[in-house]
């Protein structure tokens, strides 16, 4: 019985620490969470008149949203960055967008 309890232990630490995030990859938990996150960046600037038919891409890893692809303006690019920011949970935003 002592190593059924054993090996039932060890499978337990090992999904436990399968879960875990670290330095360059993400936990699930927070996989989840910046997939939820992507979701609302992407649903405010669609959201918004002035962006929505621009090619923006949103990624986001660990709370930090990047923005690329293609705006028609300056001012467009600034509008993308400010309304992500605005998000709850938006860590910070890195700035990828290229004026064409």
């Amino acid at each position: 019985m002592s190593k059924f309890k054993l090996i039932i232990g060890f499978l337990w630490v090992m999904l436990i620490a399968g879960c875990a995030g670290g330095a360059t990859h993400e936990s699930t938990g927070e996989y989840l969470d910046d997939s939820v996150l992507t979701t609302k960046v992407k649903t405010t600037i669609l959201g918004d008149s002035r962006l929505k038919l621009l090619q923006i891409s949103v990624e986001t890893y660990k709370g930090v949203v990047q923005l690329s692809g293609f705006v028609d303006s300056e001012s467009a690019a600034a509008r993308a960055v400010e309304l992500t920011r605005k998000v709850k949970g938006v860590k910070s935003v890195n700035n990828s967008l290229i004026v064409k």
